[in-house]
């Protein structure tokens, strides 16, 4: 399968180009970093107003008659701006897991509603005691009568300040065993016993520390069957981990770094790219964002077709956020004490994309499963490897034999 930018993709660069110009303010970018919410709600406005966010999804549950090119185009060029639309990722997300695992009835309300850009689903996986050792999770859900009672706190919200909903991962049997007993419910961000405090992070994101007090939601806003949270979260985090459809955009550092050896110029007059050694590890880099970008399209094609990916998922996000934030350790050596410059220097190398990104790119090797345990699925399920973690085995007390 040939995902190289196809002949359609490339003509709607020109119209994505003036829907962007007649419809997003330079200033958002600038009030995102500010604010460190990535997630501008009059921009998604404007593209859920134009059917952007409607492009490529079932026509029954709400999907447009868009060009899903022209809505992949659309969202590359305002992320080319430096616009961020994490609400709206990770909003697919969700939608892509109710339409796999959800009622009729949950894929009528929720999906057509996020489409026309009235709801905005934020993700409650992780808890301060267990950061990505998600299934030890502690908040709880007890029904009551027709409804589901919610307890506790989840940490890591990003853009749940600005969400409508929050999908929470929650355990409804506390006798069963650690990834059993666990269900997924979407909790309304507007009930009374909804608390959101921020948290500033070393890439400039404020994300969010989220408390749930005796929040009250009905049973249809169980997202798959009770106590199988785990099986769902699986198929959520398929998602995560590189399909969003078109709401997927890569990293792309190689263009602008090699402009900038081009023209920066060195004491003996020489330009930086000049330095074959400099040349081959930019070229590395673009060769390695292609492969990203390949393996990203392969699972967006996949997607189209109505399948789930099922390892393919870990290895494209373990090779995107170990090869980004290689990429970044490489332009920030090779801009020298240029690359320390942040975002706010008049004079910082692509307006300080390389510094706030090399501290952005912190966490990518945490968030969607760490690094560790990708490898770990991708040798078990990929590999048909036997599960090779050690048991420990508990300390001899003094004493006992």
């Amino acid at each position: 399968m040939d995902f190289r930018e196809s002949d359609e993709l490339a003509g709607h660069r020109g119209a994505a180009r003036a829907w962007v110009e007649a419809n997003v303010r330079p200033e958002w970018v600038e009030e995102q970093r500010r604010s460190g919410c990535h997630q501008t709600m009059e921009l998604h406005a404007r593209l859920a107003r134009d059917g952007i966010l409607a492009a490529g999804w079932p026509k029954e549950y709400g999907g447009g008659d868009v060009d899903p090119d022209y809505a992949r185009a659309v969202l590359a060029e305002c992320a080319a701006t430096g616009l961020h639309f994490d609400g709206w990722s990770t909003t697919a997300m969700v939608l892509h897991t109710i339409l796999h695992v959800g009622t009729e009835e949950q894929k009528r309300r929720y999906v057509p509603g996020a489409l026309r850009g009235e709801i905005l689903i934020a993700l409650g996986y992780s808890e301060p005691d267990s950061g990505s050792d998600v299934a030890a999770a502690k908040t709880t859900a007890v029904r009551d009568g027709d409804a589901w009672v919610v307890d506790g706190q989840k940490m890591f919200t990003s853009t749940a300040q600005v969400c409508s909903h929050v999908f929470v991962l929650a355990r409804t049997n506390p006798d069963a065993p650690k990834h059993a007993g666990l269900s997924l419910l979407l909790v309304p961000t507007d009930d009374p016993g909804f608390e959101c405090r921020p948290i500033h992070t070393l890439g400039d994101q404020v994300t969010n520390a989220t408390f749930y007090t005796g929040i009250r939601v009905p049973e249809t806003a169980l997202i798959g069957e009770v106590d199988q949270g785990w099986n769902v979260m699986r198929v959520a985090l398929v998602y995560e981990r590189g399909v969003s459809g078109p709401t997927s955009v890569d990293w792309s550092f190689a263009p602008e770094l090699a402009a900038w050896a081009a023209g920066a110029r060195r004491p003996d007059g020489t330009a930086v790219l000049d330095d074959p050694l400099v040349a081959e590890r930019i070229g590395r880099i673009a060769v390695e964002e292609e492969v990203s970008r390949l393996l990203g399209g392969w699972m967006n094609w996949h997607a189209a077709q109505g399948g789930v990916p099922g390892p393919e998922g870990s290895m494209r996000k373990l090779y995107w956020s170990e090869s980004g934030q290689r990429h970044l350790a490489d332009a920030l050596d090779i801009l020298g004490a240029e690359g320390l410059l942040a975002p706010d220097a008049p004079d910082a190398p692509a307006g300080g994309t390389f510094e706030q990104e090399f501290r952005a790119a912190t966490v990518t090797t945490i968030y969607g499963g760490a690094s560790e345990v990708l490898r770990d699925i991708i040798a078990e399920r990929h590999l048909g490897l036997p599960r090779s973690r050690p048991q420990i085995k508990p300390a001899k007390r003094p004493g006992n034999a």
